[in-house]
């Protein structure tokens, strides 16, 4: 994988040029090579703090975020709702208060690594000869995170003023749910206060020109499945043992994954409208005698669009029957609807102005879209949909490997710089917007 990804952006000033193209294009000055430089550098910083799960030194993170804001004459604040986890708060005061607020989230905590695997060390920010960035967190989540800083700091240079008041929050431990961070951050009070009206987080590279979007994201449900049943010598055959009843429980499963694949491969479903299911553990007794106790593990994703009621009797009716002497337990179970129980979308028809905003300012940004998606994974995003805001994940790579918890995780510079350009033109559009009926800009003028 890593060879190819090498030869695919195998020269860094032919990358670049396309980028160069694009700004002029838009009408936007290309930054000087000292501002390339000092751009990059301070991306680098931030990728060589060590914030990996599970000892994050927030810490250090906390005072370089703090210095970015302090350069930039952000407002900012620190918030434990635990103690040890800091939620930083940065914002850009608009002209017009009345108007709700804009947040751009994105989380300070990585993923571990294997220092061994990768060809590059994982905390280095080194920067190989195609211009390619490697470094843990360089697509998942720390480069967005500087994105929204370095296209601030474009647009204050250029002397734009907010009518909106823009938000940005780093929160921690997103990479382990995000509970004491997001969550807690979405329902205090302080967000109350925030008058937050729409959120932007963290979507997925795309391998290829378009931009990817998403407004909706599968529900992560941890099932543990235990089967019970008396143990006995190992040559001899016996009925209703633990592992026989398991075993069954585990093919019913499997046929129900295979079904949710079949749709998916004959396109009759896209793959954040199937169920899927991968089983992640196994584990009894010794081999002799047959084992009293067995149990499995599955990770199940759910998108908001799935009958959950039907699922639920599925796994308590064929997959863990009291019947076969089996329990279940989920060690987490995230919901796919909203605390007034409609599913956790966000709107992406005409119906929704910051839908056809973001749509509208990434192609006046040069780039393409593909296809509304609902993603496979579980962003902090569905916190803020929980309480019924408009949520879309975004993070502006194109033509880019996925590579999010891979090793060898890196994105190029001209992808990173690109997306500075993207942001700019979003945070334009966003903070501008007056919706109809109001005196001021209207989306047409924009």
């Amino acid at each position: 994988m890593e060879k190819a990804c090498n030869s695919h952006y195998h020269n860094q000033s032919l990358l670049l040029l396309p980028l160069f193209l694009s700004l002029l294009v838009a009408g936007l000055a290309y930054p000087t090579q000292d501002a390339q430089s000092q751009i990059i550098s301070r991306f680098q910083q931030y990728l060589q703090i060590n914030t990996t799960q599970p000892s994050p030194d927030y810490q250090s993170s906390t005072q370089f975020l703090l210095s970015q804001a302090n350069s930039l004459s952000l407002e900012s604040q620190v918030i434990e709702f635990v103690k040890g986890k800091p939620v930083i708060l940065l914002k850009w005061p608009g002209s017009d208060l009345s108007l709700p607020s804009i947040l751009l989230n994105s989380h300070t905590d990585v993923v571990p690594f294997e220092p061994s695997k990768w060809t590059h060390p994982p905390l280095g920010a080194y920067i190989d000869e195609g211009g390619n960035i490697f470094g843990r967190g360089s697509q998942d989540m720390k480069s967005v995170g500087m994105q929204y800083l370095e296209a601030i700091r474009s647009l204050k240079l250029s002397g734009f003023q907010p009518k909106r008041s823009l938000y940005l929050s780093f929160v921690p431990d997103e990479e382990i749910g995000g509970y004491d961070g997001a969550k807690k951050l979405a329902y205090s009070d302080v967000f109350k206060d925030m008058n937050v009206e729409i959120v932007l987080d963290e979507g997925l590279p795309s391998t290829d020109e378009n931009y990817r979007l998403f407004y909706a994201e599968m529900a992560p449900w941890w099932l543990a499945i235990k089967s019970n049943g008396a143990p006995g010598h190992g040559a001899k055959l016996y009925d209703n043992s633990a592992m026989e009843n398991l075993l069954k429980s585990i093919e019913s499963i499997r046929r129900f994954r295979a079904s949710q694949f079949d749709l998916l491969k004959a396109g009759l479903k896209s793959k954040g409208n199937v169920i899927s299911v991968n089983m992640v553990f196994l584990k009894a007794g010794t081999p002799s005698p047959t084992p009293s106790e067995a149990e499995a593990g599955f990770d199940i994703r759910v998108p908001p669009t799935a009958d959950i009621a039907s699922l639920e009797k599925r796994i308590e009716e064929e997959w863990a029957p009291a019947s076969r002497n089996m329990t279940f337990e989920f060690k987490q179970k995230v919901t796919p609807h909203d605390d007034l129980g409609r599913p956790l979308i966000t709107a992406t028809d005409d119906s929704n102005p910051w839908w056809t905003l973001i749509e509208e300012a990434i192609n006046k940004a040069n780039g393409k879209i593909g296809k509304p998606e609902i993603l496979s994974g579980a962003t902090d995003a569905r916190y803020f949909r929980q309480l019924g805001l408009t949520a879309i994940g975004f993070s502006p790579m194109t033509n880019t490997p996925f590579l999010l918890h891979d090793h060898n995780e890196f994105l190029n510079k001209a992808e990173y710089f690109k997306g500075i350009n993207v942001y700019e033109s979003i945070i334009e559009a966003y903070t501008s917007y007056i919706p109809p009926g109001r005196d001021g800009v209207s989306r047409d003028e924009l």
